[in-house]
């Protein structure tokens, strides 16, 4: 049953009590709107379809950002990155309820911050927003009276991903350069050339993981947190045989930000432009096509999931599938 009453403030409170539902309360400004909301309730309720919006109303963002940031985002490899950009969202966000968070607020954020970041960098804020949302849906079964803002909310286009090549001379002054810088740098650099492995996936290598005998190298610590079992050249056993057994028992005992780092004086001393260390990823990758393998066989290699992402790699020429097809 309803009752409405009227506050100190002037605005009219309703009161619902009904057997089998929470009793829930809402203040408006007008006795009709509040008249209104109570016959809408008490039908919605009578008909088994009633569900509550109090925990959307008064969750504030800020809560819901905390809670994600403490339960969910520690168990994602993407940690640092998830709390950098909830930290910008906050700013945002923070103040609102949940139920005030509404698309046109988002849309508002996305365009101005466009202003001054890279499109990429938006899609990954409102990627990380749309994965808070559906955090506070599934996870805390908190019911958005409207739905799910982000889904009026089209994203900015993709960036098209890098196809930087190594260029005819720049794989031997880059392989010069670093083997005067010395250290596990080089190496590193030509077992990524061989293998198309992620920095982080090298530098987690155990030398339990490696089995000369099989020619394999078992990677665990991958983006997908899938183990993945990469097939070893012999330029790759070989790069692996001269290394030195570190005591920590890791085949590359590096930081990722030292790698980074050495990596970018390197290219500095050789006069490369434009080149990543990730890019050596794609270059081996490349590489593995020109060697004949398969679609499937180099999505085993290098732990690409996205099949249509790897298809970029290829480089097939119209003129070489008319051979194959006769």
């Amino acid at each position: 049953m309803a009752t409405i009453s009227k506050t100190p403030d002037g605005t009219y409170r309703v009161k619902i009590r009904k057997q089998g539902y929470p009793t829930v309360s809402r203040n408006f400004n007008k006795k009709t709107l509040a008249q209104r909301w109570a016959l809408q309730v008490e039908a919605e309720m009578v008909r088994g379809l009633f569900i509550s919006t109090t925990e959307a109303e008064t969750t504030t963002m800020m809560v819901l950002f905390d809670r994600y940031c403490d339960e969910v985002a520690p168990t994602k490899k993407s940690c640092e990155d998830i709390l950098y950009r909830i930290k910008q969202l906050k700013r945002h966000f923070g103040h609102l309820t949940l139920a005030g968070l509404t698309s046109l607020l988002i849309k508002k954020y996305r365009d101005d911050r466009l202003n001054t970041v890279k499109p990429e960098t938006v899609r990954k804020d409102l990627g990380v927003l749309r994965r808070v949302l559906v955090f506070a849906q599934k996870e805390l079964e908190i019911h958005l009276p409207k739905g799910d803002p982000m889904r009026l909310v089209v994203l900015p286009p993709k960036a098209k991903g890098r196809e930087r090549r190594l260029l005819p001379g720049e794989e031997q002054r880059l392989m010069s350069v670093a083997k005067d810088y010395g250290g596990y740098i080089p190496h590193l650099i030509r077992f990524a050339l061989e293998t198309g492995a992620r920095r982080g996936e090298m530098i987690a290598l155990r030398w339990e993981d490696v089995s000369f005998k099989k020619c394999i190298a078992t990677l665990h610590d991958t983006k997908n947190s899938e183990k993945r079992e990469v097939p070893l050249s012999s330029a790759a056993a070989d790069v692996l045989q001269k290394l030195p057994r570190h005591i920590t028992g890791r085949v590359f005992p590096l930081r990722a930000d030292s790698v980074t780092q050495a990596f970018t004086r390197i290219i500095r001393k050789t006069g490369i432009k434009n080149l990543r260390f990730h890019d050596l990823r794609h270059e081996a990758t490349t590489r593995l096509f020109e060697r004949g393998l398969s679609l499937m066989e180099v999505s085993s290699i290098t732990g690409h999931k996205d099949l249509a992402m790897l298809k970029r790699y290829t480089h097939l020429k119209a003129e070489d599938l008319a051979k194959k097809l006769g």
